[in-house]
């Protein structure tokens, strides 16, 4: 048993740093005791060095299994530039040769490669476990455990395999690690590789350098980001988009914008996908605009922001996605664009899947959309979900805790809209509900006679916004729910009902705006500046050129703490550079020359850094979506599968069809209207059409029958009737 001077001169020795972070040097001491381990332990809390460390002081070599060839080979580079041996970290999969593989194992044989990385697949493989059957393992370590569990936001069933495998190969040690798991998924994984005695550690999910904010989606969301973008002059970002097409757009707007982005999504081929990480991982554009396909293929330590374009589905995969930013504990800003209509097209893709896979998925939504629309301290819901308690009202470091907030009881306001829900039957949306309180003389609020209502215009001194904020605070707070089989139809809950018999406070909170027009982010992110700027640039400069020439991604050669380090206490000597964080010997003898060249001449330099300026430039976005709608239908694609394919709700499909039939282009959608229309329906709907005086949807409606036309049926024949006689 290594004791704590031992451990920690092995890590100043190997990894180039003089302390453990959080349960590190626990779980180390556990490994290398022989115990099996579990790792609960958030994005950046230092995961990979728990096995790492281990590997190099125990005999044999230990097995890493991986989800990622892009992960392994990351962490595969990083092992070896911190040791001056290239064979002490190998991975074994299908990206390698015949010869290569044959090397490999030869290093493994000659006992110089400590950590060995292998797929579930690849380990699976007959050849490669009788190969195993020959080595002394020291461990087996699990990565990305939260893949075993189908309750797993990443689940992947080879996974569960690992225990038969490993008992084929030989009993050693298991460390499971993962970065997110609930308590019924952290038991899943313990029973199923067979390790329930396992020493727990389970590390704060608290990231207090993340600085978390949520903004409302408005049609201004792409200034907005580019503005933002901007304002991170140059620093590395991952935007996450729920849908390919998004990707796709979104990318060549920053592109044309000046902001070097590239796309990642699972359509693009794989040489595409990899090309375009490595240029992101190479810092040759600043910005990956990805789908959730992009995540556990990256080690990048100095991502400075992630942004969420769209909402994601669940708070763990949110969690996981932030978590990429700011992992060396320097600045890290997670931004969530939000709109309430993401959240009803989610829950409408959901229609046609089995109903206990609709249950799971809409709970995460809820989860998803009470996080977003909470005007209390963003850390504090998060680490809630997970299950741990902050204690702090307010952390200080997200958009909640830094506005001003009055809390106004609309107790009355919402007895009347539960009262409305329950006189209506509970057959009717939000939208509907709020028409009525505020006395909207819509259509359908005059069609049916709710202008009749006792309740109707009993809020009409209320702004709508009030109203739909009470609305979704009853949402979050349970008086109601949607029923999502019939579109969103408001219900009341069982303590809904209860509060019409017994009504309480109910306080919702209203924002204070000052007289500002724009908050500026001022990020609390835990890494220290570089005492000397102009110093830390020309390192920053030098490590990207040292990349390019070996090929790696500059974070590998040096992180930015070592950077500012150096920038702040000049070393001169491979001795003194040896003493900088994140250095050690290898790295010293590695790399030290060409960096303490350029820091021994820097007394004589001086540069300025000069911002660009923003200049937003917007991109035809729909002459692609146009060509894209065109060509699914004349192969006659379902118009709901192609909104789903294209991240669309069906109205909005509908509303992009109704453009290009209404500019002059034929579109036959007569194959989807005889599938949902009935053909008595469709003609009287047509003979409609043919006699008005417009093709207005809510006086044909009104014209045709509430009762006994639906209007999604109207909007298609119109579009048919538009495309046969207009076109």
């Amino acid at each position: 048993m290594l004791t704590h001077e031992e451990l920690i001169a092995a890590l100043q020795h190997n990894f180039g740093f003089d302390t453990f972070k959080g349960n590190q040097e626990a779980i180390i001491t556990n490994v290398i005791n022989g115990n099996d381990t579990f790792v609960l332990m958030p994005t950046g809390g230092g995961k990979s060095l728990c096995y790492q460390l281990p590997s190099l002081l125990m005999d044999g070599v230990a097995i890493v299994i991986s989800p990622l060839i892009a992960l392994m080979k990351n962490q595969v580079d990083a092992m070896r530039n911190f040791s001056e041996e290239d064979g002490v970290a190998h991975f074994i999969n299908s990206s390698l040769s015949r010869p290569e593989i044959a090397a490999v194992r030869e290093d493994v044989l000659l006992g110089k490669t400590k950590l060995l990385y292998l797929a579930p697949e690849s380990l699976n493989k007959d050849e490669n476990i009788d190969f195993l059957q020959g080595v002394k393992i020291s461990f087996y370590a699990v990565d990305e455990a939260h893949c075993i569990s189908e309750w797993g936001h990443d689940f992947r069933p080879e996974y569960r395999n690992i225990q038969s495998m490993t008992e084929r190969i030989g009993r050693a040690p298991i460390i499971a690690l993962t970065a997110t798991a609930t308590p019924k998924v952290q038991h899943d994984i313990q029973k199923n590789l067979g390790m329930l005695d396992a020493k727990v550690f389970k590390s704060s999910f608290n990231r207090p350098n993340l600085y978390y904010e949520v903004r409302e989606k408005t049609d201004e969301v792409d200034k907005d980001l580019i503005r933002f973008i901007r304002s991170m002059d140059g620093k590395s970002g991952i935007i996450y988009c729920l849908s390919r097409k998004s990707v796709e757009d979104l990318a060549q707007t920053l592109c044309v914008n000046n902001i070097s982005a590239l796309p990642y999504h699972a359509g693009m081929d794989a040489a595409t996908r990899t090309t375009n990480q490595d240029a992101f991982l190479m810092e040759k554009v600043q910005v990956i605009v990805a789908t959730i396909a992009f995540g556990m293929g990256i080690d990048k330590p100095d991502v400075r922001f992630v942004v969420h374009y769209d909402i994601p589905k669940s708070l763990e995969g949110y969690y996981q996605e932030t978590g990429r930013a700011g992992r060396d504990g320097g600045e890290g800003i997670c931004l969530c664009f939000y709109s309430p209509k993401d959240i009803e097209r989610l829950r409408k893709f959901q229609q046609g899947k089995p109903v206990s896979e609709q249950e799971i998925s809409n709970q995460l939504l809820f989860e998803t959309q009470s996080y977003a629309e909470s005007p209390f301290c963003r850390r504090k819901l998060l680490l809630h979900y997970f299950g741990e308690e902050y204690t702090q009202d307010k952390c200080g470091n997200c958009d909640n805790c830094r506005k001003q907030y009055r809390m106004e009881d609309e107790s009355e306001l919402l007895s009347i809209m539960l009262e409305s829900i329950q006189q209506l039957n509970e057959k009717f949306r939000v939208e509907h509900i709020v028409d009525i309180i505020h006395g909207n003389e819509t259509a359908a609020v005059l069609s049916y006679h709710h202008d009749d209502l006792e309740n109707f215009g009993s809020g009409q001194d209320v702004d709508e916004t009030v109203l739909y904020a009470i609305a979704r605070q009853a949402l979050i707070a349970g008086y109601i729910k949607k029923d999502i089989e019939s579109y969103g139809d408001l219900k009341l809950t069982a303590d809904g009902k209860k509060f019409l018999r017994r009504p309480c406070k109910f306080e919702v909170p209203i924002e204070i705006h000052d007289d500002e027009d724009e908050e500026v982010i001022e990020s609390s992110a835990g890494g220290s500046a570089a005492a000397d700027e102009v110093l830390f640039s020309i390192l920053k400069d030098m490590r990207k050129k040292l990349s390019k020439k070996m090929d790696v991604p500059p974070f590998v050669i040096f992180q930015d703490p070592s950077l500012e380090a150096m920038a702040t206490s000049y070393p001169v000597t491979i001795e003194e550079l040896q003493n900088i964080p994140g250095v050690g010997v290898g790295k010293a003898k590695r790399y030290g020359e060409d960096f303490l060249r350029v820091i021994k001449e820097y007394v004589e330099e001086n540069e300025i850094i000069r911002p660009e300026d923003l200049r937003v430039r917007t991109v035809a976005k729909n002459s692609t979506r146009k060509i894209s709608i065109i060509q699914a239908i004349d192969r006659r694609v379902a118009l709901d599968d192609l909104a789903e394919s294209l991240g669309m709700s069906m109205d909005e499909i509908l509303e992009e069809i109704e453009a290009i039939v209404y500019s002059g282009t034929k579109l036959n959608i007569r194959y989807f209207v005889e599938e949902v229309v009935d053909q008595d329906e469709e003609e009287e709907i047509y003979e409609y059409f043919k006699t008005a005086e417009n093709d207005n949807i809510k006086l044909a409606m009104k014209k045709l029958g509430y009762d006994d036309f639906d209007e999604l049926h109207v909007r298609l024949v119109r579009i048919m009737f538009h495309s046969d006689l207009g076109n």
